[in-house]
C-alpha cells in the first residue's frame, strides 16, 4: 500500500532544545520517513530548528504544521522561509501556515479572529510575491502593507495552508499548494476538503494540490486498552471548536474514533481510506506506549 501517498511524521510541540527537535530529524530520517513536520506553538522557533536540521540531516523533507500568520507579518516570514530554505537545499522545506483558533488568537496575540480569512489572504499574497523569481512584494492592502524586495537567493519552499473551512480551503487551493489537516477523518476529507481544495486549484490552473493528513497513529495489539489511554487526549483536543465541528462531521461520537488505531492490517484498511479520500501525504502523530510507539514507527516507514 506505500503506492499513492508518501508517509510522514509530525515530531511533536515537547521539543525544549534545538539538540532534541534535530536529533528527531535525524532519527526519522535514519528510519527512512520521507518528512518531519514541526509545529509552532510557544516553544522552539521551528524555521530556526528546520535551518539548523536541514543544514546537519540530509535526504528528508522539512515541514511546519504550522505556523499562525499571527504575529508575524509577511515580509520577516518570507525571510525566514527563504533562509530555511536556502540552508536545506532545493525541494525540501514546505512552509506551512495557519490561522491558529480564536482563543489563542485573541489571548496569545490580541489579534481579533473576526476577517481572519481575508488578513490570511493578504498575507499569502506578499508572501507568494517575495518567494517568486522576483523576489518582490507590492501589496497595501486593507490589513497589511508589504512593499519590499530581497536579493535572497536559493530555493523557493513549497507552501500548504491549514484549511478546514470552505472559505480557507479555497484560498489554499487558489494560492498554495495544498492543505494540512487535522482531527479530520476519511468521511470529511473526501466530502469536505478534497473536492473543494481540487476545484479551487484547478480553477486557478494550479497543479494538483498537496493533501497532507495529520492523524493521530498506533499499531497496537490491545485496541481496548490504547483506546482508554488515548481517549482523554482525543477529548481534550476536541475542545476546541474548530475540532468538534471535524468530529461531527465525521459522523462518530467519540473523538478517539478519528485514531488510526489497531493491528498493521487494520491500520492499513484506514490509512487506504485515506488515499481514497484523497491524501497525497500522511504526517502521522505517532501515539501510544513506547513499544507501541516503536511498532508504529516500523510498520510506517515500511509503507514507503
Amino acid at each position: 500500500m506505500g503506492g499513492g501517498f508518501d508517509v510522514g511524521l509530525f515530531a511533536g510541540s515537547d521539543a525544549i532544545s534545538v539538540s532534541d527537535a534535530v536529533a528527531r530529524v535525524r532519527r526519522a530520517a535514519a528510519e527512512g520517513f520521507g518528512m518531519v513536520w514541526l509545529p509552532q506553538t510557544n516553544g522552539l522557533d521551528a524555521f530556526t530548528v528546520l535551518a539548523i536540521a536541514g543544514r546537519e540531516v540530509p535526504d528528508i523533507g522539512l515541514g511546519t504544521a504550522v505556523v499562525p500568520i499571527q504575529g508575524r507579518h509577511p515580509i520577516p516570514l518570507a525571510l525566514q522561509a527563504l533562509t530555511a530554505a536556502d540552508a536545506a537545499g532545493p525541494g525540501r522545506l514546505t512552509v506551512g501556515l495557519g490561522v491558529t483558533h480564536p482563543s489563542l488568537s485573541e489571548g496569545w496575540f490580541g489579534v481579533p479572529y473576526r476577517g481572519i480569512v481575508d488578513v490570511c489572504a493578504e498575507v499569502i499574497e506578499a508572501l507568494d510575491g517575495l518567494l517568486s523569481p522576483e523576489r518582490r512584494a507590492d501589496v497595501v492592502g486593507e490589513h497589511l502593507t508589504a512593499r519590499v524586495s530581497t536579493p535572497l537567493e536559493g530555493p523557493r519552499p513549497s507552501t500548504v495552508l491549514a484549511a478546514l473551512g470552505p472559505r480557507m480551503l479555497e484560498l489554499a487551493g487558489r494560492t498554495t499548494d495544498g492543505t494540512v489537516t487535522w482531527m479530520t477523518g476519511p468521511a470529511a476529507l473526501s466530502r469536505d476538503i478534497t473536492p473543494l481544495l481540487r476545484r479551487a486549484a484547478e480553477q486557478a490552473a494550479r497543479p494538483s494540490p498537496r493533501i497532507v493528513v495529520g492523524i493521530p497513529v498506533c499499531v497496537t495489539d490491545d485496541p481496548a486498552a490504547a483506546r482508554e489511554r488515548l481517549a482523554p487526549m482525543m477529548a481534550r483536543v476536541a475542545t476546541v471548536p474548530s475540532y468538534a465541528r471535524k468530529v461531527a462531521a465525521e459522523g462518530i461520537d467519540d473523538p478517539v474514533d478519528l485514531v488510526v488505531l489497531g493491528d498493521e492490517d487494520r491500520v492499513r484498511e484506514h490509512l487506504a481510506r485515506f488515499v481514497d479520500a484523497g491524501m497525497t501525504e500522511l504526517c502521522a502523530n505517532v501515539v501510544g506506549t513506547a513499544d507501541e510507539q516503536a511498532h508504529t514507527r516500523e510498520f510506517l516507514a515500511s509503507l514507503r
